[in-house]
């Protein structure tokens, strides 16, 4: 039972992330906030930092923001190429306890996740695969584990605005392996972010994959637009590459900074066992 619970799991999974490339985060391991080495850097990883968060609005706006919402629209498609129609995507990010939730809408990948990196646990709602409503899940939240959580706590440590960081979170390294590449490592992983020479904002990041997290890919993230929100510069339209096959489109269309989400209400299943998303029009 056991066995074939994690199978059925590991091909929602697949089909929630490959409906929906924009779960992708280019990943290292969870940045436990406790019981880490100390963070350690190379003068010219270091550098590279300084001058993304500097780009980006500064490291204490930065440090400033307690918790970020913000909504995208995507398209993606498959490893053929065939388009997978239209995803939407919200999520909702705390520093204080370091907590994330993802709601998903999409055709076969409706899908929703919250992750405590505090307590190291959190739970999913897959897609169901079955139903003759694409856009329902299976109403049946199960906690993480294995490469389910796995996944998720790469997720965490992978999200922006930890990353963005990584020099005062313990547990990170920064260096830099060649020239205007800046690498973020954590737990074995990690993620290179080639920076733009005349404006320090990152053109491009690279790292692993772990959406399907029996099958990790190469991954690659080119951002093309950035938008300001209270100062600081969030990317609005990014293209995501697997083994240098396009698999999604994103676009930001709202972003809110410090508006005082709870924890108690990212933790809170919903009660229907749907996203907190508004559906398509039929």
């Amino acid at each position: 039972m056991i066995a074939m619970a994690k199978a059925k799991g590991n091909i929602a999974k697949t089909a929630a992330i490959g409906t929906a490339c924009i779960l992708i985060t280019v990943l290292p391991v969870l940045a436990w906030q406790r019981d880490q080495p100390a963070t350690t850097q190379s003068r010219d990883g270091l550098e590279l930092l300084h001058k993304l968060q500097k780009a980006l609005g500064g490291a204490k706006r930065i440090a400033n923001v307690r918790d970020f919402e913000e909504t995208i629209v995507a398209e993606a498609w498959d490893s053929r190429g065939t388009s997978l129609g239209e995803v939407r995507k919200r999520t909702r990010w705390m520093r204080r306890p370091n907590v994330i939730r993802v709601d998903q809408l999409g055709p076969r990948g409706t899908y929703v996740l919250y992750f405590d990196g505090d307590r190291g646990a959190g739970w999913e709602i897959l897609p169901d695969l079955t139903s003759a409503d694409r856009f329902k899940t299976t109403e049946k939240p199960i906690e993480l584990s294995g490469g389910e959580l796995k996944f998720a706590q790469g997720y965490l440590s992978g999200f922006e605005l930890n990353e963005w960081l990584a020099d005062q979170i313990p547990g990170y390294k920064v260096t830099s392996p060649t020239s205007g590449v800046l690498r973020i490592e954590h737990g074995g992983d990690a993620t290179d972010f080639t920076l733009d020479e005349a404006t320090g904002l990152p053109l491009k990041s690279t790292g692993v994959s772990l959406a399907d997290p029996d099958h990790p890919v190469p991954a690659e993230i080119r951002y093309e637009a950035w938008w300001a929100v209270s100062g600081i510069r969030f990317p609005m339209r990014r293209v995501n590459y697997h083994s240098g096959v396009k698999r999604g489109e994103t676009s930001t269309e709202d972003i809110r900074v410090n508006v005082g989400l709870k924890s108690t209400t990212l933790a809170a299943k919903p009660i229907d066992f749907a996203p907190e998303l508004r559906r398509p029009a039929k």
